[in-house]
């Protein structure tokens, strides 16, 4: 039941891939190149502003974003899921390899836009909006199945959380002792 419906979700996102030449450049876009937008505005932090409060938002957003990669390979390791365009005829605008559950850019890039809307909340609904369109973009090019990105977005948001409170704990035990 749930899989009918993950694959349904998918349908009605991935039927308008290939029909419209500009919605396939936005679509493809999204889904392969924005998120090296993410990562140099967020790098961009290091030079402005409160550089000790940027810093420790930057070394947080990068620390989540591989432990939530680990998390996805784990995860991926003990449920492999095909890529929806190997089992399903799909209208394909990009090519992935490996399994597709959990979505590894969506923990990637969430997991970053969670700890920079921990630090900057108009910032961090900035960079979740585009993590968004990332994620509804790689079920549009048909790569990812909705669930894929739900578990994705789940494992950068808990990545994210867990993060935070150990540097949260971390600076703290430094600054008391120092």
């Amino acid at each position: 039941m749930i899989k009918m419906m993950d694959f349904s979700i998918f349908q009605l996102i991935n039927q308008f891939a290939g029909r419209w030449i500009l919605l396939d450049a936005i679509g493809i876009f999204f889904a392969k190149y924005s998120g090296y937008i993410l990562i140099v505005v967020l790098l961009t932090y290091l030079f402005w502003g409160d550089r000790n409060k940027n810093t420790k938002m930057v070394i947080e957003a990068f620390s989540s974003a591989i432990s939530g990669f680990i998390i996805v390979n784990i995860i991926r390791f003990i449920y492999p899921r095909s890529r929806p365009f190997v089992s399903h005829t799909v209208n394909l605008l990009i090519n992935e390899i490996g399994n597709s559950f959990p979505s590894g850019h969506a923990a990637f890039f969430f997991a970053i836009s969670f700890i920079v809307y921990f630090f900057d909340k108009k910032a961090g609904t900035a960079f979740l909006i585009v993590s968004f369109l990332m994620s509804i973009a790689r079920i549009f090019v048909g790569v990812h199945y909705p669930l894929d990105i739900l578990g994705g977005i789940l494992v950068g948001y808990f990545s994210a959380l867990l993060v935070n409170k150990y540097f949260k704990k971390f600076f703290s035990k430094r600054q008391t002792t120092t």
